[in-house]
Protein backbone atom coordinates (compact mmCIF):
# COMPACT_ATOMS: atom_id res chain seq x y z
CA UNK A 1 0.00 0.00 0.00
CA UNK A 2 0.62 3.33 -0.74
CA UNK A 3 -0.28 7.33 -0.61
CA UNK A 4 -2.05 9.09 -3.25
CA UNK A 5 -2.08 12.62 -3.51
CA UNK A 6 -5.61 13.52 -4.36
CA UNK A 7 -5.19 17.68 -4.40
CA UNK A 8 -3.65 20.76 -2.51
CA UNK A 9 -5.15 23.75 -1.04
CA UNK A 10 -3.28 27.07 0.12
CA UNK A 11 -4.58 30.22 2.00
CA UNK A 12 -2.58 33.25 2.47
CA UNK A 13 -3.08 36.77 4.22
CA UNK A 14 -4.57 39.53 2.44
CA UNK A 15 -2.58 42.43 3.89
CA UNK A 16 0.83 42.53 1.60
CA UNK A 17 3.84 44.10 3.58
CA UNK A 18 6.73 45.25 1.00
CA UNK A 19 9.89 46.18 1.55
CA UNK A 20 9.09 50.21 0.99
CA UNK A 21 6.18 49.72 4.20
CA UNK A 22 9.33 48.18 6.21
CA UNK A 23 11.42 50.95 5.33
CA UNK A 24 8.85 53.05 7.30
CA UNK A 25 8.59 50.64 10.25
CA UNK A 26 12.64 49.87 11.05
CA UNK A 27 16.14 51.09 9.90
CA UNK A 28 16.09 49.51 6.67
CA UNK A 29 16.02 49.47 3.26
CA UNK A 30 14.35 48.07 0.19
CA UNK A 31 18.25 47.13 -1.35
CA UNK A 32 19.41 45.67 1.92
CA UNK A 33 16.74 43.21 2.21
CA UNK A 34 16.58 42.13 -1.31
CA UNK A 35 20.51 41.57 -1.78
CA UNK A 36 20.56 39.54 1.60
CA UNK A 37 17.30 37.63 1.04
CA UNK A 38 15.94 38.14 -2.27
CA UNK A 39 12.80 39.08 -0.23
CA UNK A 40 10.41 42.17 -1.70
CA UNK A 41 7.42 41.41 0.40
CA UNK A 42 5.55 38.97 2.90
CA UNK A 43 1.63 38.53 3.47
CA UNK A 44 0.97 39.39 7.07
CA UNK A 45 -1.87 38.23 9.24
CA UNK A 46 -4.32 40.59 10.79
CA UNK A 47 -4.77 41.16 14.43
CA UNK A 48 -7.83 38.88 14.02
CA UNK A 49 -6.74 36.08 12.29
CA UNK A 50 -4.61 32.63 13.72
CA UNK A 51 -3.30 29.81 12.34
CA UNK A 52 -6.70 27.88 12.47
CA UNK A 53 -8.14 30.32 10.45
CA UNK A 54 -5.81 29.55 7.34
CA UNK A 55 -5.41 25.62 8.06
CA UNK A 56 -9.26 25.66 7.73
CA UNK A 57 -9.66 27.54 4.52
CA UNK A 58 -6.52 26.07 2.76
CA UNK A 59 -7.77 22.49 4.09
CA UNK A 60 -10.84 23.25 2.50
CA UNK A 61 -9.71 24.38 -0.67
CA UNK A 62 -7.51 21.11 -1.13
CA UNK A 63 -11.18 19.31 -0.46
CA UNK A 64 -12.66 21.49 -3.21
CA UNK A 65 -13.34 19.76 -6.86
CA UNK A 66 -12.91 15.86 -4.95
CA UNK A 67 -15.47 13.40 -3.77
CA UNK A 68 -14.11 13.62 -0.56
CA UNK A 69 -16.05 14.47 2.06
CA UNK A 70 -14.97 15.68 5.62
CA UNK A 71 -16.52 12.89 7.32
CA UNK A 72 -14.55 10.58 4.99
CA UNK A 73 -11.46 11.89 6.47
CA UNK A 74 -9.58 9.71 9.57
CA UNK A 75 -6.58 11.80 10.15
CA UNK A 76 -5.92 15.09 10.11
CA UNK A 77 -1.87 16.50 11.03
CA UNK A 78 -1.14 20.15 11.15
CA UNK A 79 2.43 21.01 11.15
CA UNK A 80 3.23 24.15 13.57
CA UNK A 81 4.95 26.09 15.72
CA UNK A 82 2.76 28.97 16.25
CA UNK A 83 -0.73 27.27 17.46
CA UNK A 84 -3.66 28.88 18.30
CA UNK A 85 -3.34 28.32 21.98
CA UNK A 86 -1.03 25.53 23.82
CA UNK A 87 -3.87 23.25 23.67
CA UNK A 88 -6.35 22.18 21.51
CA UNK A 89 -4.13 21.66 18.91
CA UNK A 90 -5.17 23.45 15.71
CA UNK A 91 -5.45 20.43 14.16
CA UNK A 92 -8.61 19.43 16.64
CA UNK A 93 -9.73 23.12 15.39
CA UNK A 94 -9.71 22.26 12.27
CA UNK A 95 -11.67 19.01 12.68
CA UNK A 96 -14.09 20.77 14.22
CA UNK A 97 -14.87 23.61 11.73
CA UNK A 98 -14.66 20.91 8.85
CA UNK A 99 -17.27 18.75 10.49
CA UNK A 100 -14.57 15.83 10.51
CA UNK A 101 -15.47 14.23 13.02
CA UNK A 102 -14.66 10.66 12.00
CA UNK A 103 -11.11 12.33 12.23
CA UNK A 104 -7.97 11.95 14.69
CA UNK A 105 -6.19 15.16 15.22
CA UNK A 106 -2.78 16.51 16.21
CA UNK A 107 -0.36 18.65 16.00
CA UNK A 108 3.54 18.08 14.98
CA UNK A 109 6.37 20.76 15.93
CA UNK A 110 9.36 20.87 13.77
CA UNK A 111 9.38 24.24 12.35
CA UNK A 112 10.24 25.27 8.97
CA UNK A 113 10.87 21.47 8.57
CA UNK A 114 7.59 20.44 10.00
CA UNK A 115 5.33 19.70 6.80
CA UNK A 116 7.51 16.84 5.70
CA UNK A 117 7.81 15.57 8.86
CA UNK A 118 3.66 15.77 9.06
CA UNK A 119 3.74 13.72 5.84
CA UNK A 120 6.00 10.82 7.13
CA UNK A 121 4.01 10.35 10.46
CA UNK A 122 0.81 10.53 7.83
CA UNK A 123 2.67 7.88 5.79
CA UNK A 124 3.43 5.87 9.05
CA UNK A 125 -0.18 6.34 10.23
CA UNK A 126 -1.62 5.04 6.81
CA UNK A 127 0.35 2.68 5.91
CA UNK A 128 0.13 0.94 9.25
CA UNK A 129 -3.61 1.19 9.67
CA UNK A 130 -6.92 1.21 8.29
CA UNK A 131 -7.10 5.43 7.21
CA UNK A 132 -7.76 5.75 3.88
CA UNK A 133 -7.89 9.53 3.92
CA UNK A 134 -6.08 11.99 4.94
CA UNK A 135 -5.11 15.99 5.78
CA UNK A 136 -1.49 17.24 5.82
CA UNK A 137 -1.48 20.52 6.65
CA UNK A 138 1.39 23.00 7.04
CA UNK A 139 0.62 26.42 8.84
CA UNK A 140 2.43 29.47 10.64
CA UNK A 141 2.06 33.00 11.67
CA UNK A 142 5.06 33.88 12.45
CA UNK A 143 5.24 37.64 11.73
CA UNK A 144 3.04 37.85 15.39
CA UNK A 145 6.43 36.58 16.94
CA UNK A 146 8.45 38.91 15.25
CA UNK A 147 10.61 41.70 16.73
CA UNK A 148 9.82 44.67 14.54
CA UNK A 149 13.04 46.60 15.92
CA UNK A 150 15.48 44.13 15.03
CA UNK A 151 16.12 44.94 11.44
CA UNK A 152 18.04 41.48 10.95
CA UNK A 153 14.49 38.92 11.46
CA UNK A 154 11.73 41.04 11.13
CA UNK A 155 12.33 41.67 7.50
CA UNK A 156 12.19 37.25 6.94
CA UNK A 157 8.53 35.88 7.73
CA UNK A 158 5.54 36.01 6.18
CA UNK A 159 1.70 34.34 7.21
CA UNK A 160 -0.18 31.01 5.71
CA UNK A 161 -0.88 27.70 5.30
CA UNK A 162 -1.42 24.86 2.78
CA UNK A 163 -2.96 21.30 2.66
CA UNK A 164 -2.53 18.07 0.87
CA UNK A 165 -5.08 15.37 0.63
CA UNK A 166 -3.88 12.14 0.84
CA UNK A 167 -5.60 8.65 0.16
CA UNK A 168 -5.13 5.41 0.75
CA UNK A 169 -3.73 3.28 -2.16
CA UNK A 170 -2.80 -0.05 -3.25
CA UNK A 171 0.98 -0.29 -4.73
CA UNK A 172 3.78 2.07 -3.85
CA UNK A 173 1.60 5.38 -4.48
CA UNK A 174 3.16 8.79 -5.03
CA UNK A 175 5.12 9.50 -2.01
CA UNK A 176 8.95 7.80 -3.62
CA UNK A 177 10.57 8.01 -0.47
CA UNK A 178 10.92 10.68 3.20
CA UNK A 179 14.03 11.46 4.89
CA UNK A 180 13.92 13.44 8.16
CA UNK A 181 16.38 14.47 10.62
CA UNK A 182 17.85 17.09 13.86
CA UNK A 183 20.30 18.33 16.25
CA UNK A 184 19.63 19.49 18.89
CA UNK A 185 22.76 20.81 19.70
CA UNK A 186 22.00 23.72 17.31
CA UNK A 187 19.08 24.47 19.41
CA UNK A 188 20.26 27.77 20.15
CA UNK A 189 20.72 29.48 16.94
CA UNK A 190 17.12 29.93 16.09
CA UNK A 191 14.66 29.88 18.94
CA UNK A 192 11.47 31.87 20.48
CA UNK A 193 13.51 32.17 24.28
CA UNK A 194 10.50 33.08 25.90
CA UNK A 195 6.28 32.24 26.46
CA UNK A 196 7.26 28.69 27.18
CA UNK A 197 7.00 26.33 30.46
CA UNK A 198 10.87 27.22 30.81
CA UNK A 199 10.42 30.96 30.69
CA UNK A 200 6.90 31.65 30.76
CA UNK A 201 5.27 35.34 31.32
CA UNK A 202 6.92 37.55 33.73
CA UNK A 203 6.47 41.30 33.35
CA UNK A 204 9.83 41.39 35.37
CA UNK A 205 11.90 38.82 33.32
CA UNK A 206 10.32 39.57 29.91
CA UNK A 207 12.75 41.84 28.30
CA UNK A 208 15.12 38.69 29.24
CA UNK A 209 13.13 35.91 27.57
CA UNK A 210 10.67 37.91 25.54
CA UNK A 211 8.74 35.58 22.83
CA UNK A 212 10.28 36.91 19.94
CA UNK A 213 12.61 35.36 17.34
CA UNK A 214 16.24 34.95 18.23
CA UNK A 215 18.51 34.19 15.03
CA UNK A 216 21.98 33.44 14.72
CA UNK A 217 22.00 34.31 10.67
CA UNK A 218 25.69 32.94 9.47
CA UNK A 219 25.64 30.17 11.49
CA UNK A 220 21.66 28.77 10.62
CA UNK A 221 22.85 29.67 6.99
CA UNK A 222 25.63 27.19 7.01
CA UNK A 223 23.59 24.40 8.56
CA UNK A 224 20.72 24.94 6.29
CA UNK A 225 22.35 24.71 3.18
CA UNK A 226 24.79 21.40 4.43
CA UNK A 227 21.68 19.74 6.06
CA UNK A 228 19.50 20.68 2.72
CA UNK A 229 21.67 18.91 0.44
CA UNK A 230 22.54 15.70 2.89
CA UNK A 231 18.65 15.37 3.16
CA UNK A 232 18.17 15.86 -0.95
CA UNK A 233 20.78 13.37 -1.84
CA UNK A 234 19.95 10.71 0.57
CA UNK A 235 15.71 11.07 0.25
CA UNK A 236 16.70 10.42 -3.81
CA UNK A 237 19.32 7.63 -3.16
CA UNK A 238 16.31 5.86 -1.03
CA UNK A 239 14.16 5.31 -3.89
CA UNK A 240 16.88 5.07 -6.47
CA UNK A 241 16.78 8.52 -8.17
CA UNK A 242 19.19 11.04 -8.57
CA UNK A 243 18.87 15.15 -9.16
CA UNK A 244 18.75 14.93 -12.71
CA UNK A 245 15.52 12.71 -12.99
CA UNK A 246 13.65 15.43 -10.97
CA UNK A 247 11.29 17.37 -12.92
CA UNK A 248 11.10 20.15 -9.99
CA UNK A 249 13.41 20.69 -6.71
CA UNK A 250 10.92 22.78 -4.05
CA UNK A 251 13.36 24.03 -1.45
CA UNK A 252 12.58 25.48 1.78
CA UNK A 253 11.91 29.08 1.07
CA UNK A 254 14.01 31.07 3.43
CA UNK A 255 16.37 33.02 1.62
CA UNK A 256 17.63 33.54 -2.39
CA UNK A 257 21.13 32.86 -1.33
CA UNK A 258 20.41 29.34 0.30
CA UNK A 259 18.13 28.48 -2.96
CA UNK A 260 20.78 29.20 -4.89
CA UNK A 261 23.78 27.86 -3.12
CA UNK A 262 21.87 24.38 -2.97
CA UNK A 263 21.16 24.38 -6.72
CA UNK A 264 24.59 24.88 -7.55
CA UNK A 265 25.45 21.91 -5.57
CA UNK A 266 22.64 19.66 -6.85
CA UNK A 267 23.79 21.11 -10.07
CA UNK A 268 20.41 22.28 -10.93
CA UNK A 269 19.19 24.66 -13.71
CA UNK A 270 17.26 27.49 -12.92
CA UNK A 271 13.86 26.08 -14.05
CA UNK A 272 14.20 22.94 -12.38
CA UNK A 273 13.97 25.23 -8.75
CA UNK A 274 11.17 26.83 -7.71
CA UNK A 275 11.12 30.27 -5.76
CA UNK A 276 8.54 32.14 -4.36
CA UNK A 277 10.10 33.65 -1.59
CA UNK A 278 10.52 37.21 -3.28
CA UNK A 279 6.58 37.25 -2.88
CA UNK A 280 5.58 35.64 0.63
CA UNK A 281 9.22 35.56 2.95
CA UNK A 282 9.84 32.37 5.01
CA UNK A 283 5.97 31.06 6.22
CA UNK A 284 8.01 28.23 7.84
CA UNK A 285 5.84 24.80 8.00
CA UNK A 286 3.52 26.58 5.27
CA UNK A 287 6.35 27.20 3.02
CA UNK A 288 6.91 23.41 0.79
CA UNK A 289 2.85 22.72 0.89
CA UNK A 290 2.08 26.71 -0.27
CA UNK A 291 4.80 26.28 -2.98
CA UNK A 292 3.76 22.17 -4.26
CA UNK A 293 -0.03 23.96 -4.72
CA UNK A 294 1.69 26.81 -6.26
CA UNK A 295 3.50 24.97 -8.79
CA UNK A 296 0.98 22.33 -9.74
CA UNK A 297 -1.41 25.02 -10.08
CA UNK A 298 0.38 27.12 -12.18
CA UNK A 299 1.45 24.51 -14.59
CA UNK A 300 4.98 24.15 -13.52
CA UNK A 301 4.00 20.11 -12.31
CA UNK A 302 2.10 17.81 -14.30
CA UNK A 303 0.90 13.98 -13.12
CA UNK A 304 4.04 11.89 -13.42
CA UNK A 305 6.43 14.30 -12.49
CA UNK A 306 8.92 13.57 -10.01
CA UNK A 307 9.10 16.76 -7.48
CA UNK A 308 11.20 16.86 -4.33
CA UNK A 309 10.72 18.73 -1.20
CA UNK A 310 13.88 20.09 1.32
CA UNK A 311 13.48 22.13 4.19
CA UNK A 312 15.58 23.10 6.99
CA UNK A 313 14.49 24.59 10.60
CA UNK A 314 14.68 25.83 14.36
CA UNK A 315 15.44 22.83 16.56
CA UNK A 316 17.61 22.05 14.63
CA UNK A 317 15.38 19.87 12.17
CA UNK A 318 15.91 18.87 8.59
CA UNK A 319 13.89 16.83 5.60
CA UNK A 320 13.46 15.94 2.70
CA UNK A 321 10.89 13.46 0.48
CA UNK A 322 10.85 12.58 -3.29
CA UNK A 323 7.08 12.65 -4.43
CA UNK A 324 5.62 11.32 -8.09
CA UNK A 325 2.32 14.30 -8.41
Amino acid sequence: MGLKFVNTGASLPEKILTNADLERIVDTTDEWITTRTGIKERRIASAQEATSDFSIRAARKALEGTPVNPEDIQLIIVATTTPDHFFPSVACLVQKALGAKNAAAFDVSAACSGFIYALTCARGLIESGDIKYALVIGADVLTKFADWKDRATCVLFGDGAGALLIEKTDGPGDLLSAFIGADGSQSDILSIPGGGSRHPYNPETWSQHPAFIHMEGKEVFKHAVTRMIEASLTALRQCGKTSDDLKLLIPHQANLRIIDAIAKRLQLPDDKVFKNVHKYGNMSAATTIIALDEAQRGGRLQRGDLVELIAFGAGMTWGACVLRW
